[in-house]
């Protein structure tokens, strides 16, 4: 979480800097970064076993795709990029019951409601013509960040 934020803060610190695309990436791969790591202790406490262990593996191997991909691809696909990212986080699916069971309900609407707050601020930001629509995504990106953080902290 504190990775994706100083990448995103220095991105957008020197946006108009020549350092401007190399932050970028860093940036973008700081999503992938975060989906990883936010799976981890979902995977390995609240899943776990083989199903855990499993979809962490293919979420980190995802993840290490995705970044590749944004290496040769920086901003070429957008929508496309917006889908990967939302697919990835929404794989946890997989492993809803033994989330409920260990969660109990406050904490996985907490995720749930985590990842509705992420796919939310994806789907809007990918509107043309709103005003501003940068900094509503990013608004929504802290308030998912949130939800997950304590779903994480309080029920895991």
């Amino acid at each position: 979480l504190m990775l994706l934020y100083t990448a995103s803060t220095a991105f957008h610190g020197f946006y108009f800097s020549k350092a401007r695309h190399v932050l970028q990436v860093l940036d973008h791969s700081g999503v992938f970064i975060l989906i990883a790591g936010s799976y981890l202790p979902y995977c390995l406490v609240a899943i776990g076993g083989k199903l855990g262990i499993g979809l962490l593996i293919a979420i980190w191997a995802l993840c290490l795709g995705g970044i590749a991909y944004k290496l040769f691809f920086l901003n070429r696909f957008k929508h496309l990029e917006t889908m990967i990212y939302v697919v990835l986080g929404w794989l946890c699916l997989v492993g809803m019951v033994p989330l409920w069971h260990h969660l109990g309900p406050v904490g996985f609407w907490l995720l749930v409601a985590g990842g509705v707050a992420y796919t939310g601020g994806a789907m809007l930001y990918l509107q043309k013509g709103i005003p501003y629509i940068h900094v509503i995504w990013h608004l929504f990106v802290i308030l998912g960040s949130l939800c997950m953080y304590l779903s994480i902290y309080f029920y895991l």
